[in-house]
């Protein structure tokens, strides 16, 4: 199945209750033949409107980051989410939306076939990896699974309220993970 396929059947999914709220849903962008797939939480106001992932204020420092080190999100890389639709007032995905979301993700990962998936946020590697640890302690280390390396990271979200680029801070932090996935590419 290609990409686009998958898309069109995604689109006219009901399967949870994010179908009754959303504007569009949220597939994904980027280059499918890349090597590196991003997935972050869900979509928020700007990407439920424009059906796009990550290009609100987020996905705009997201961007920002991977470029300084060379990598541009629509070329070097594929972006999607946990869930497809825009969860109300952007809070954390329930469960079962998550698990009713999770084959298009998966699937979206089969036909991609990355070679490193950045997970950005807790909420990425909790529901794609089943690891419970705060996202504090996961970034910055490569986990390997099944001949992928994935890399954990800090939310752009929270770069946004934690824009100091001093040594240490989060944002400081975020773009030494990125450069370690730079050289890993």
């Amino acid at each position: 199945m290609k990409l686009e396929v998958l898309k069109n059947k995604c689109t006219s999914c009901v399967k949870c209750t994010l179908s009754t709220t959303r504007n569009n849903v949220v597939f994904g962008r980027g280059n499918p033949d890349s090597n590196l797939f991003v997935i972050g939480e869900g979509p928020g106001q700007q990407e439920d409107e424009q059906g796009l992932a990550f290009v609100g204020r987020s996905g705009k420092m997201l961007d920002d980051i991977f470029l300084s080190v060379g990598i541009d999100t629509n070329k070097d890389c594929y972006i999607s989410n946990i869930v497809k639709c825009r969860p109300p007032d952007n809070r954390k995905p329930l469960i079962n939306e998550v698990s009713e979301c999770m084959p298009w993700l998966t699937q979206q990962i089969n036909l991609v076939k990355p070679n490193i998936i950045v997970l950005a946020g807790s909420t990425a590697v909790e529901s794609y990896l089943g690891i419970k640890k705060p996202i504090s302690q996961l970034r910055g280390s490569w986990i390997i699974k099944e001949d992928i390396k994935y890399m954990p990271i800090f939310h752009p979200s929270y770069l946004l309220r934690n824009p100091s680029k001093e040594k240490g801070k989060p944002k400081w932090l975020t773009l030494e993970d990125i450069k370690k996935v730079k050289k890993e590419l």
